[in-house]
């Protein structure tokens, strides 16, 4: 079966046929573009649908993620972002392999079947031109022979004829011989080109349209087998990325098979989990006694106070609702945010002069006027220290429930062990260090590592020291160790109150300077202390150190807790300045120190200090 022999008569049809198989070639690279472009696509939709649902880095939401159930469904999404990349292996190998060598093989192809044509056609022309001399020469014998014959009987016409010459006769005869020579010489002829053209006909049909038409029959025979090999390495590149594809399947299936509700159960308590005791039975209140009643410590009147009963320390069963009422605002002071402080007045008159936003009201002003008695004006100023101009809690966490609270300290156990290693490994690099200096002198100076290693022991031992408080707040909650006793519980700074009215007495004194209030839960821990305590604590407490001075612009009365009331042109001492929030921190000897707007005062900062 050969083109070469069966269609040596259908070369136009052929090559119509040719150019159809490559354009069939060409479409087919265009399909395996577009399936790729899709395979792209839709890894990058998989990929943004996966980075969508991702957790945010240092974010409450990625604190979420801690559970069985959405630690799976984070595999999920992981393995969703590989089997995107599976997609793009795809689209990647059928680029390559598939479109890449089919639009070179096109270009190859095209060169190539423009070739054998080009032979074809000129093989055609050659056999047309052979054609073309036979006929010239035929038409010439034929001419030469009824010439001759015209002569022959022209001279027979002659001959007979009686009243013609001899001469003219001779003539004829003469004439007649040549025209039948050259009848004879383009017979001749036309034999012998007769024989070149079925010669070169022979030839022409028989070797070179068929060897022509033959690497026609090859080419598109290559090209049908190349296309072949193309769809065959399209299932194949799918089919080598199906078991990595697969593994991610199993690995979703793994992670949805170790989902535990059980476990999530759990971590929700140790999550919540307050330790402590539910509420006890509220004691019955006979009131038909003609006796006072008694109210039990352990009711809700009692936490919310009645604003006359007198402050109690120490109750065994205090508190036990309060984690349920919201009145308690001691320990919001530790993240209460400042108001803006008042504007400077248009006029330095004391009448223009505003004194920026009032504390609430409280209902229980007796209350409230027993327990500012109890808090004198040294806790105060310790209390408003202890906000920190920013509202960070206790360093022991003493403001959690117990059991968030070791929580809490566990965790900074283990990060200050970790921060000790970290010391622990650069101290024995830098010795191995020094080491290697010793014995090459040539490599470094051995007394140049001494100071950083100084620095690292005294690193170290800071955290070591920083370990050991943590640890014993710790050993003390998981009750390793006896309770602290008056002195480091005042030093740990956990103070609370029997009640929730006396905690609102101890908030209302220890309101910031614009008066603001935030909820947060109060302390747990229940002591007995006196108004002395309080009053030998604060007195070792040191001073502030002064940065600067400042000159009072405007009249400023203080009338909120934590301010100062300062004059027109009065100088004072600067003490802490303004943070960002409009007030700066002064003090006018070593018992009055408070807050006033900035804009009230022209500050003179020591550049000596503010540099130390």
């Amino acid at each position: 079966m050969s083109w070469g022999t069966e269609l040596w008569d259908q070369f136009d049809n052929l090559e119509k046929h040719t150019q159809w198989g490559i354009d069939v070639l060409e479409k087919y690279i265009k399909f395996v573009k577009e399936r790729t472009e899709i395979e792209l696509g839709y890894a990058k939709q998989l990929r943004n649908l996966s980075k969508k649902y991702q957790p945010k880095k240092n974010s409450k939401e990625e604190e979420e993620y801690r559970y069985t159930s959405t630690k799976a469904f984070l595999a999920t999404l992981n393995e969703m972002n590989d089997y995107a990349g599976q997609h793009e292996v795809i689209s990647e190998n059928m680029t390559s392999l598939i479109t890449g060598e089919l639009t070179r093989y096109v270009q190859e192809l095209k060169q190539e079947r423009k070739s054998h044509f080009h032979d074809g056609r000129k093989a055609q022309q050659h056999i047309e031109t052979c054609w073309k001399q036979l006929e010239a020469s035929k038409r010439r014998f034929e001419r030469d022979c009824k010439e001759a014959d015209r002569a022959q009987q022209y001279f027979e016409k002659m001959d007979a004829d009686i009243n013609v010459t001899k001469a003219d006769v001779e003539k004829a005869r003469q004439q007649a011989q040549l025209r039948h020579q050259m009848a004879e010489d383009s017979k001749a002829e036309y034999s012998s080109t007769l024989q070149k053209f079925n010669s070169e006909q022979h030839d022409h049909y028989y070797t070179h349209i068929p060897n022509i038409f033959q690497k026609i029959q090859d080419m598109e025979e290559r090209r049908i087998v190349r296309i072949g090999e193309s769809m065959k390495t399209f299932a194949e590149v799918d089919r080598q990325v199906i078991p990595i594809i697969g593994k991610c399947l199993d690995e979703i299936t793994k992670a949805a098979e170790s989902v535990d509700h059980k476990s999530d159960s759990q971590m929700v308590i140790e999550a919540f989990k307050s330790g402590f005791e539910p509420p006890g039975d509220i004691d019955f209140e006979d009131f038909t006694q003609p006796m006072k009643r008694t109210i039990s410590e352990s009711s809700l009147s009692n936490s919310r106070g009645d604003g006359k009963s007198e402050p109690k320390f120490g109750s065994k069963s205090k508190g036990k609702l309060w984690p349920f009422i919201k009145k308690n605002k001691l320990m919001s002071l530790l993240t209460s945010p400042h108001q803006p402080p008042p504007p400077p007045p248009a006029s330095a008159s004391p009448s223009a002069v505003p004194n920026g936003p009032q504390s609430p009201k409280q209902q229980k002003e007796p209350l409230s006027h027993r327990f500012n008695e109890f808090m004198t004006s040294k806790p105060k100023i310790h209390c408003f220290r202890s906000l920190k101009r920013g509202g960070a809690g206790p360093e022991d966490f003493s403001n959690l429930p117990p059991e968030q609270r070791r929580k809490k300290l566990q965790q900074k156990v283990d990060e200050l062990n970790k921060d000790i290693q970290k010391e622990m490994d650069q101290r024995d690099a830098l010795t191995k260090m020094k080491d290697v200096y010793i014995k090459n002198p040539q490599m470094g100076d051995a007394a140049s590592v001494d100071h950083r290693l100084a620095e690292l022991g005294q690193n170290i031992e800071k955290l070591r020291l920083e370990v050991q408080k943590f640890e014993g707040w710790l050993a003390e909650v998981e009750g390793r160790l006896p309770p602290r006793n008056e002195q480091a519980r005042r030093q740990s700074g956990l103070y609370e109150a029997q009640n929730t009215s006396a905690v609102n007495s101890c908030a209302q004194d220890r309101e910031s300077p614009d008066g603001s209030y935030t909820e947060e839960q109060s302390q747990e821990t229940e002591m007995k202390v006196p108004a002395t305590d309080f009053d030998d604590e604060f007195d070792d407490e040191e001073p502030l150190p002064t940065i600067g001075t400042c000159k009072a612009l405007y009249t400023f009365e203080g009338q909120n807790e934590g301010t100062i009331s300062v004059a027109e042109g009065e100088m004072l001492y600067v003490i802490e300045e303004d943070k960002g929030d409009g007030w700066t921190r002064i003090r006018r000897n070593e018992d009055e120190e408070g807050y006033v707007p900035t804009s009230y005062v022209e500050v003179y900062l020591d550049k000596n200090a503010k540099d130390s």
